[in-house]
């Protein structure tokens, strides 16, 4: 009998993997950099030359600044909580919510959670404004183009109704693209287009303080009638503001993407250093050149306002990169929504047909079918018909802003993080560390209330007109 010789296989070593079993992470100073100033700028940097122009050459920069140092201490605090302090193993905490569990318990991390959808939320119903508040700039400015500057342009007050609703269609067809919410393009192509638009609005507001050939605006800001409307326009201001900057509720997540060693708190302390300075440089670039341009007439959005006619096309292609990043992010955030009510519809109902089965719908013209389940389609159906009903009935972009801006700005920027460093750290009551913590809370809550109250006063002052 002949005997073989078997050689022994090489067995493949396995990954390496995380000490959470999951893939190893890959993320660096850069990437982390990225992801900040991503999170961070968005449609809410074009209302900024107008809170400037309320808070004047003073008060404006002062105010910006003061909110890039909030939540530099807030993005410093919370980056200690990303692992747990009560573990051997000091698992990771992936978000923030996760975050909140781990160290505060079920009752607040409720209160989080419904903050977090509500600002989700109210995003979407600020994102449908926006939209709509762009393609008729895009429509207003090919019609001064066309006609001159005195045109009446401005005269086809429901168009923006019509553009609203058809966003709200497009949002609904949208929302049943199955993993939407996982297309790694939709990232890409929001930090590209945020990033060319906000240029753009840099770019004409300096070209237009060079073209006048002098700095508009003055210390005081935009005067009013009476010192109670000036109260109520500077809270709308700060509001506008608090909106532009936090980016509290994503930054976990971005630290979750970081590679160790080093301490992943380390890295994510030397990007939040680098990402709201060049967060703030830009953001103090925008609201001044477009403030210096137009002066006390700020818009209260940059490139719809119409303090820009020429040139046209540019214009119309900025708008049009608003409209791009729009589509996507009103899905990146309401995909979350999404996500929780189909858990939680399942958990309730496990044995409903209506909630778990679905059916196979024909497509026309496409090879597959698409998997239809009830509801779904009718969860989705009321939360864009919901969000497009309340842009239709507050259409108000600064005002809308401020609110959400304002809503979540003590809560989930500064008092759930306070409240966690101090159980990570174990800061003991009335020690001096403690009473700092304390004392920045309740400065920034009397200043988030500020802004809040003020910005609802707007809506309704502008609702009953």
């Amino acid at each position: 009998m002949a005997h073989h010789r078997t050689e022994p296989l090489e067995v493949a070593a396995a990954p390496e993997l995380d000490d959470d079993g999951h893939a190893p992470r890959t993320g660096n100073l850069w990437t982390c950099v990225a992801h900040i100033i991503t999170g961070v700028i968005g449609c809410g940097v074009l209302a900024l030359s107008w809170s400037v122009a309320q808070l004047g050459w003073v008060g404006g920069p002062v105010a910006m600044v003061a909110f890039a140092f909030v939540t530099y201490i807030s993005a410093h605090l919370l980056s200690h909580c990303y692992r747990s302090p009560d573990s051997d193993k000091r698992q990771r905490n992936s978000t923030y919510m996760d975050a909140v569990r781990t160290h505060l318990g079920k009752k607040r991390t409720w209160l989080c959670g419904v903050l977090q959808y509500l600002n989700l939320y109210g995003t979407a119903v600020a994102y449908t404004i926006t939209t709509a508040t762009c393609l008729r700039a895009i429509k207003k400015a090919n019609c001064y183009h066309a006609q001159g500057h005195d045109a009446p342009c401005d005269r086809d007050s429901q168009g923006e109704h019509f553009y609203m609703l058809l966003f709200g269609a497009a949002q609904l067809v949208l929302s049943f693209i199955p993993n939407f919410h996982n297309m790694a393009w939709l990232s890409v192509v929001a930090a590209i287009m945020s990033f060319v638009y906000s240029s753009i609005g840099l770019g004409l507001g300096l070209a237009k303080t060079i073209e006048n050939g002098t700095i508009k605006g003055t210390i005081g800001g935009v005067p009013m009638n009476t010192p109670v409307q000036k109260v109520w326009r500077v809270a709308q201001a700060i509001g506008d503001i608090a909106f532009s900057y936090p980016y509290t509720i994503v930054l976990l997540e971005i630290q979750d993407t970081l590679r160790s060693p080093p301490p992943e708190s380390e890295t994510m302390q030397k990007g939040n250093v680098i990402g709201v300075l060049a967060t703030t440089f830009f953001y103090l670039c925008v609201s001044c050149f477009g403030y210096a341009a137009f002066g006390n007439a700020a818009p209260g959005n940059l490139l719809t306002g119409f303090g820009f006619y020429e040139p046209y096309w540019l214009i119309d292609f900025a708008n049009a990169c608003i409209v791009l990043h729009l589509l996507g992010g009103y899905q990146m955030f309401s995909q979350q929504i999404f996500t929780f009510a189909d858990r939680c519809f399942a958990a309730g109902f496990p044995n409903s047909a209506f909630v778990n089965r679905s059916y196979a719908v024909k497509v026309p013209g496409l090879p597959v079918s698409y998997g239809l389940n009830l509801q779904r389609l009718c969860f989705r159906t009321a939360y864009v018909a919901s969000t497009t009903g309340l842009a239709l009935l507050f259409p108000y972009f600064n005002e809308v802003l401020g609110v959400l801006g304002a809503l979540i700005f003590w809560p989930l920027v500064i008092y759930l993080p306070v409240e966690m460093y101090c159980l990570q750290k174990q800061i003991r009551p009335w020690t001096g560390r403690w009473v700092a913590l304390q004392a920045f809370s309740a400065v920034c809550f009397a200043v988030g209330t500020f802004a809040f109250v003020g910005s609802v006063e707007g809506v309704i002052r502008k609702r009953l007109g």
